[in-house]
C-alpha cells in the first residue's frame, strides 16, 4: 500500500490522476462508472467523492491510502 499525501480535500477522480491510476479525468470516470474502484472497501462510483484522511483507494490492484501533507 502506497501513502499518498494531499494538501486538502480531494475527490477521487484527482486523487486517482495524483498518483498515476489514471492518465486523465475522463480515464478515472470510466474506471469508477464501470466499478472498478473501491474506496475502504466498498465500490464507489460516485467521481466527486471527498476523500479523507486514512481513505484507502484500490484500483487495478494497487492501494493508496490519504494522507494529509499537514502530517
Amino acid at each position: 500500500m502506497d501513502d499518498v499525501a494531499v494538501a486538502g480535500p480531494l475527490s477521487l477522480g484527482a486523487f486517482l490522476k495524483l498518483t498515476g491510476a489514471t492518465g486523465t479525468g475522463g480515464h478515472a470516470k470510466v474506471l469508477i462508472q464501470a466499478g472498478e474502484v473501491t474506496v475502504n472497501g466498498e465500490i464507489e462510483r460516485r467521481r466527486g467523492r471527498t476523500l479523507v484522511k486514512g481513505d484507502v483507494v484500490a484500483v487495478a490492484g494497487q492501494e493508496y491510502r490519504v494522507w494529509s501533507s499537514a502530517d
